[in-house]
Parts: C-alpha cells; sequence; structure tokens
C-alpha cells in the first residue's frame, strides 16, 4: 500500500483546529479533512429514533461494550409491521446515523492513540458516511419500542435498519484489526 500524505493527493488540510464545544468533533493536528461532494449518491429513510441517556459525545461510551445502560428504540408507526417475528430473539444489529458526526475526516487521530490512522481503518463516528452499527442484547418489544443493551450513540439518532444477530455466521472469534493487535503487543 503507498502511503500519501495530504498535499500529495490534493486534499485541503487547513481547518481550524480545536474541538467544537457543541458537537465534541473537531481537527486534532495531524487529522485530514476533505471536501465532500456536492450531492450525495443515495438516500435512506430513517425508521425511527434511538433513545439514551447521553447528551454530548462526551458523556458517551467509547464504544457499545463498555455500556450496560437500558436504551429504547423507538420505531415510526409505519414500519412496526416489521417488528414481526422478532420475539424470543436475544440479539440484534442495529444500524444507525451519526448524524451530528463531520463527514469530511478521512486521517484520524484518536486521542486514546495519539497516532493518525485512515478513518476507514477506525470505528469513529467521523466518517464520510456516518453509519455506526451495534450488537445489542433484546430485553424487550412492547408498542413499537425495543429496549435494549449495548448503545454507544447520542439521544434521538436516527435509526437506519434492524437485523437479526446470527452467533453462526455474525461471529469470527479469529479476527484481527492488525494496528490493534500490535499496539497492544507493544515495542518488540
Amino acid at each position: 500500500m503507498t502511503s500519501h500524505n495530504a498535499t500529495d493527493i490534493g486534499i485541503a488540510t487547513s481547518a481550524p483546529e480545536g474541538v467544537d464545544g457543541e458537537t465534541g468533533f473537531g481537527i486534532r493536528p495531524g487529522e485530514v479533512a476533505v471536501e465532500l461532494p456536492a450531492a450525495p449518491d443515495a438516500g435512506l429513510y430513517f425508521i425511527g429514533r434511538i433513545r439514551t441517556p447521553w447528551k454530548s459525545r462526551a458523556e458517551c461510551p467509547k464504544n457499545s461494550r463498555e455500556s450496560d445502560a437500558v436504551c429504547t428504540v423507538e420505531i415510526d408507526p409505519a414500519f412496526r409491521p416489521a417488528l414481526e417475528g422478532l420475539e424470543g430473539t436475544t440479539h440484534l444489529w442495529l444500524l444507525y446515523f451519526m448524524d451530528r458526526a463531520p463527514r469530511n475526516l478521512v486521517v484520524q487521530v484518536p486521542k486514546t492513540y495519539g497516532q493518525g490512522r485512515g478513518t476507514f481503518a477506525l470505528r469513529s463516528p467521523a466518517r464520510p458516511n456516518p453509519i455506526a452499527m451495534s450488537a445489542v442484547r433484546l430485553l424487550g418489544i412492547e408498542d413499537g419500542r425495543l429496549k435494549v443493551v449495548g448503545l454507544d450513540c447520542l439521544d434521538g439518532t436516527p435509526l437506519l435498519d434492524i437485523k437479526p444477530y446470527f452467533a453462526s455466521t455474525d461471529c469470527f472469534p479469529d479476527a484481527v484489526v492488525g494496528w490493534h493487535r500490535d499496539r497492544e503487543a507493544g515495542p518488540s
């Protein structure tokens, strides 16, 4: 893989540095932002909203496995018939749209790692299409509302889709993210 810096490929990096107090996002030293296309390629339908206890990015868990908060997934009335057949299901994939995240970062410097990584090597909500997913434990369904555990998003986040979690096909215990493994191993 060839490594390029931002000026090699004509990417503007002159975005102001610092964190926005309202969104909790900003440009850190070493990060790279790009200009986005004028129009999106596809449309999506939000099928509901996710209700969580978190009102700011600083309050959100770093990832969905760090929280045992019971959250509510509110399905819009038109889409509630699609919940049929989920009774007895223990886990679901929720796909949601991190609508308050920046979409122009292609290199990010996570504060917990301090080293730049390409956006596609991270699970940050800041990405060209801020689609997030979590495997959640389903506690119950009532009146078009799902009670779940295992989310990491802001209150009011739009819901894109729900899929059943199949342990037989969704679990890869030997999966590895190279840079993360190398970081945990430490210097040789």
